[in-house]
């Protein structure tokens, strides 16, 4: 039977892709999510995409908030929250864990729950435990929601710099000289503890620092000059991770790499250096973000230098199997060799902060490098690849 004469169903308009940047989180790192937040926010073209913006409070509800990113900004030295930001104190946003269904619901006690539509992709600006680590990547793994970033394991690793360094080392970068303190020996036997601490500092000399080993690049650390100062030290690292790790400092300029993974594989942007803070013991917290001390973008090295941390910044995100995007982070000794300190598989991504302004420098404006991301996404099947 012919179809000619019957009449013809008219076709659906074809629906943007939805993307549902999640921020905030239950990490000592919070407030610094929130404002990578509003960046993403404002630089997403909404010619081509939906937006749902969903927030992650300091105790772990999600909550549906406003499109609203100028008011994800830092104002009187205080970072944002996403408590402020909710439409409802009670209310909250739950992501089916079923590949099959990608759809976001609302509900509020006593209410019926109401249906925010499907998601195609989740763009996570979580920094920290509780979302940069692989947690949140293993939820949407099962919910086969595709996401910007690495994946379950790169992130973990990417998180904890004792099984980063190990991996690094294992690929044969050069990493400077650590030590781990786990909860477990700090609870048994301080004294002992202490005594390993102090006979590191015997042997690669004061000052060191003491980190949290789960947490960002500039949040709980110290910089310690003498034994004297140690036990605060600790105490400050372990009000954010059980477990910390003791770093050795290492003489050399801090140079920065940042990683994004194109067509043909992760290529490496012109790298930046971060020069000593004028008002800061190190570059911390308040130095990057609160203060705002301006890196310089390009570095200033040699061409075989930059070829070289180029080079070092791709080969640790291939050694931790990252992908999306990184950040790599280096320190050029005096005798002129590169140790890489570290790796921020979700760094920071707010206009002042370093990535996008080395992209930037390297061509790929911050609307782009958030578009390449979002595509990468779309393009990537979620489990095992």
């Amino acid at each position: 039977m012919s179809t000619e004469n019957l009449p013809q169903s008219p076709e659906q308009p074809s629906r943007k892709p939805r993307v549902a940047v999640v921020f905030g989180g239950r990490s000592s790192e919070h407030g610094i999510s929130v404002v990578t937040a509003g960046a993403v926010l404002r630089a997403i073209d909404r010619t081509r995409y939906e937006v749902l913006p969903i927030g992650i409070t300091q105790d772990g509800r999600w909550a549906l908030t406003a499109d609203e990113p100028e008011r994800m900004a830092i104002t009187d030295r205080r970072t944002p929250n996403v408590e402020d930001l909710a439409d409802s104190g009670e209310g909250g946003v739950v992501l089916p864990v079923d590949p099959a269904n990608r759809e976001v619901v609302y509900s509020e006690p006593g209410s019926v729950p109401k249906a925010l539509g499907e998601v195609d992709v989740v763009f996570p600006v979580l920094h920290g435990p509780y979302g940069e680590d692989g947690t949140l990547q293993g939820l949407l793994e099962l919910s086969g929601v595709p996401y910007v970033g690495s994946g379950v394991l790169s992130s973990a690793v990417g998180q904890d710099k004792e099984y980063m360094k190990r991996v690094f080392t294992s690929f044969g970068l050069r990493v400077g000289p650590y030590l781990v303190i786990r909860p477990r020996e700090w609870q048994q036997d301080q004294a002992g503890a202490r005594r390993r601490i102090a006979e590191f500092a015997g042997e690669h000399g004061w000052p060191l620092f003491v980190k949290p080993a789960r947490a960002g690049s500039s949040i709980g650390i110290t910089k310690v000059e003498s034994f004297e100062g140690l036990d605060e030290a600790i105490a400050e690292a372990q009000r954010h991770d059980p477990k910390i790790i003791v770093e050795a400092a290492v003489r050399g300029r801090e140079i920065e790499c940042g990683v994004l993974e194109f067509e043909d594989g992760p290529r490496a942007s012109v790298p930046a250096e971060i020069p000593p803070p004028d008002t800061h013991a190190y570059y911390d917290f308040e130095a990057k973000y609160i203060d705002s001390t301006p890196g310089i973008v390009p570095a200033p090295l040699t061409d075989e230098q930059t070829a070289e941390v180029q080079k070092l910044a791709v080969a640790a995100f291939e050694a931790a199997s990252c992908e999306g995007l990184v950040r790599a982070d280096f320190f050029l000794t005096e005798d002129g060799d590169f140790v890489i300190n570290e790796i921020n598989t979700m760094p920071g991504f707010t206009p002042i902060s370093m990535y996008p302004q080395m992209w930037q420098a390297s061509g790929v404006t911050y609307a782009e490098l958030v578009d390449r991301l979002i595509q990468a996404a779309l393009d990537r099947p979620t489990g095992l690849r």
